[in-house]
């Protein structure tokens, strides 16, 4: 009876153990936006989520809500995409993802981060505009002014878009129809075409339509006098001192064995 007890009481500790461990904290997942976030009306996005463990399952929500979910079609893999076509006002919005395992729906991971798609055309597009100079030396820094024409009602966000970029390059609140963003301490990766848009900060995130493209430059520093010598004139310089050098050592030694030659008779 005893033997009987202790088996079951080591049956019942390890089933628990198994349950705690299963039932543990998971990681959560990350979720992306091909090509941006910020999406012109009637085009296509693809959103990827990508979880820390292969195998799994993936759900897709829109504001808590599940809009789709995905098997992976190896069972290796880590990602799933969720295509969005012909995209609408009405998609836009915060999106996150989730994985579960099979017939374990209960046991969903945490969210991911949540991610905003914007879909611009909604409102009249910005300007954006270069303080001073749209040429900037490296290090330097370059000063943005996005400006917007309308008065929109409630609260309204700005963002900074770089052609290339998923992400917008900066997010900021306006308190007004005109807002400044600043790129400091500029490198040769900042060089590029800029535009901005507006949106709206809460449902239904009613955005504008991109600005026209501003190029921005960065460029080297010009060298001085002082620290301008090229790899060029530097080899030339060293050419001429060994040359130099040379002729000092024909010319010692030549001096040399005239003193020592024996005087003729």
């Amino acid at each position: 009876m005893i033997p009987k007890l202790l088996s079951l009481l080591c049956f019942r500790l390890c089933v628990g153990q198994i349950d705690r461990l299963d039932n543990g904290p998971r990681l959560k997942p990350s979720l992306s936006a091909w090509p941006s976030s910020v999406v012109a009306l009637r085009s296509s996005v693809t959103l990827q989520c990508i979880s820390p463990t292969p195998c799994l399952y993936f759900i897709l929500k829109k504001e808590g809500v599940v809009l789709k979910s995905s098997k992976p079609d190896d069972l290796g893999e880590k990602t799933a995409d969720f295509h969005i076509t012909e995209l609408q006002q009405r998609d836009a919005g915060f999106y996150t993802c989730e994985y579960y395992r099979k017939h374990r729906l209960a046991r969903v991971s945490p969210a991911s981060d949540g991610l905003l798609l914007l879909v611009t055309g909604y409102l009249p597009k910005p300007s954006l505009q270069a303080h001073l100079w749209s040429t900037v030396t490296t290090g330097g820094k370059v000063t943005l002014r996005c400006q917007n024409i309308t008065n929109v009602s409630g609260s309204v966000m700005f963002a900074l878009l770089k052609v290339g970029s998923a992400w917008p390059v900066q997010t900021r609140k306006a308190a007004g129809l005109q807002l400044d963003f600043s790129l400091q301490n500029v490198t040769a990766r900042d060089s590029g075409r800029y535009s901005c848009v507006y949106y709206l900060e809460r449902i239904p995130f009613f955005a504008s339509g991109p600005s026209d493209p501003l190029e921005i430059s960065v460029t080297d520093p010009p060298c001085t006098k002082s620290e301008g010598y090229t790899m060029g004139n530097l080899i030339r310089l060293g050419m001429a001192a060994v040359v130099v050098l040379m002729v000092g050592i024909f010319l010692v030694e030549a001096w040399y064995s005239r003193r020592v030659s024996p005087s003729r008779p």
